[in-house]
């Protein structure tokens, strides 16, 4: 069993899965989404869910800097129970402050151009947060 994580926006989201010992988190892929038309890729989900056998999904939940949860954070906490209704799988809210720039701060010292480093971030931001929930349950 796998776990799955994801960096939820907007427009997108950014996928990682971790290895089958729950080590490491690998990009995977973006997914485009359409939050306004309430369009969430969950046909593409499951496929990765289930191709995958992932049993938990790690969901980044932005706090704003004070703790306190805004709009973003409350569209997160109702992905997470949409994902919970359509696939049976557990849900974990994983706090994603600064992790859109920490993968920033990554491909930059990889040397990623910015026209690529906009194709890739949030996939990488994905896997910020997923490698930080991996890490602190080993």
């Amino acid at each position: 069993m796998r776990t799955l994580g994801l960096d939820v926006g907007s427009r997108t989201i950014g996928v990682a899965v971790s290895d089958e010992m729950g080590w490491t988190a690998q990009g995977l892929e973006t997914i485009k989404i359409n939050e306004e038309l309430k369009k969430f890729g969950l046909d593409r989900l499951r496929e990765l869910i289930s191709e995958y056998d992932v049993s938990t999904v790690v969901i980044g939940f932005p706090k704003n800097m004070n703790g306190t949860i805004g709009p973003r954070g409350e569209a997160s906490k109702d992905f997470a129970k949409l994902i919970e209704e359509n696939f049976q799988v557990s849900t974990v809210l994983w706090d994603e402050r600064l992790s859109t720039m920490a993968a920033e701060r990554i491909l930059i010292s990889a040397d990623v151009s910015r026209k690529k480093r906009k194709q890739v971030i949030d996939k990488m931001a994905a896997v910020v947060i997923l490698q930080g929930y991996l890490d602190s349950k080993n």
